[in-house]
């Protein structure tokens, strides 16, 4: 049942060192699974990635990018272009995922809980204050939180987020949702549990950079401790959503939950989860039972399926 199976990794956004992670994370949890791995850093040149796919020629990819060109659509292209089959979402949800103004469209025009929010240019942020504060200012097309900005009452960073912006000329800017970060891995069409994220930051109350993969950033509570209607919802809207934006493989949907209104407010999935071993993903499935060569395993066979090819 051995397979010849290239890793994708790298990549060139921000978040390539996050990639190179996840990408070495999963090439020796592939490993320990029995299949023959080769690796492969998708860098600037294109042609070059291309013909080390070629040369590898694999069974399947196990796509670990993560961010622009890794996760939006434009290698699931490249992939669908020579043929091979690939990991996690098709090129339709990877680029919806993405794009976080189309994903809340079709999260919304589906009935599930969104902030309140839209789509600013930095001269309309620079004026006035888009919504009541506080309030986000989000890049509608990057991972990880970068670039994420609160504007809190009171606050005098407003224009200059607007005038050192480097995130295309548009931003997303929703309501600030008070309370605690929850998220939920959805797995083939069925949701693993729910994660309390702890932010350890001097506010301990934004999921950024820092608290997502710098050692001791975070603390992970799986399963979360909150009431089991809130629990059960998570579940729900994750896979909704999943379905929604029509993800496979694996995704994983992120929630901020205010305590004192009851509220569960959908802020985005992930089609590309992190997959270091200790990643959130990889986390609430070794509470389920699943080990992370299991995992990795899992998500290649199922790659295979969803192609109509055979694993062995």
């Amino acid at each position: 049942m051995s397979l010849k199976i290239a890793v994708l990794q790298g990549g060139i956004s921000s978040e390539r060192p996050v990639s190179l992670r996840s990408g070495a994370g999963v090439a020796q949890a592939l490993l320990e699974a029995g299949h023959d791995v080769v690796s492969v850093d998708a860098g600037a040149d294109l042609v070059q990635t291309i013909k080390a796919l070629r040369d590898a020629a694999p069974d399947v990819v196990f796509n670990a990018l993560h961010g622009p060109l890794g996760e939006d659509g434009a290698i699931q292209g490249v992939l669908e272009w020579l043929g091979l089959p690939y990991t996690h979402s098709s090129i339709r949800a990877s680029s919806l995922a993405m794009d976080k103004d189309a994903s809340r469209r079709v999260f919304a025009a589906a009935g599930l809980p969104v902030a309140e929010g839209r789509v600013v240019t930095m001269d309309e942020l620079a004026a006035a204050d888009p919504l009541p504060t506080p309030y986000v200012v989000k890049p509608i097309s990057e991972g990880s939180s970068f670039g994420v900005e609160i504007v809190r009452t009171g606050s005098n960073r407003r224009q200059a987020i607007a005038a050192n912006w480097v995130f295309g000329k548009e931003a997303l800017v929703e309501e600030y949702i008070p309370g605690r970060e929850l998220t939920v891995a959805v797995l083939g069409d069925r949701a693993l549990t729910v994660t309390d994220i702890v932010a350890a930051s001097p506010t301990g109350d934004f999921y950024d950079f820092d608290a997502k993969y710098a050692p001791g950033g975070s603390v992970h509570h799986v399963p979360a401790q909150v009431p089991d209607a809130i629990f059960e919802q998570a579940l729900r809207v994750a896979e909704a959503a999943h379905r929604a934006l029509g993800c496979s493989g694996a995704s994983r949907a992120d929630y901020r939950y205010d305590e004192e209104t009851g509220r569960l407010i959908l802020l985005e999935v992930n089609t590309q989860p992190g997959m270091t071993a200790t990643s959130l993903l990889p986390e609430q499935a070794a509470y389920c039972g699943i080990s992370y060569p299991e995992l990795c395993d899992w998500l290649v066979r199922d790659a295979l399926a969803a192609r109509g090819k055979p694993a062995a």
